[in-house]
């Protein structure tokens, strides 16, 4: 099974409380952390919610 790498790249601040949420849900806190999680349906929604903030990449 493979993986995804998410990387925070912008900033939270000013953005809706969901969106926070969901960053922390996937484990982001800071700008420029990734963090590594399987590559199933839940991830790839968080991941896709915050398009405009993140970089993600598939990694085996």
């Amino acid at each position: 099974m493979a993986n995804l790498r998410i990387t925070l790249v912008r900033s939270l601040i000013g953005r809706p409380e969901t969106e926070r949420k969901t960053a922390r849900a996937l484990g982001l806190k800071k700008i420029n952390a990734a963090v590594i999680r399987p590559d199933t349906p839940e991830v790839r929604g968080q991941a896709k919610k915050l398009a405009h903030l993140v970089r993600v990449e598939e990694i085996d």
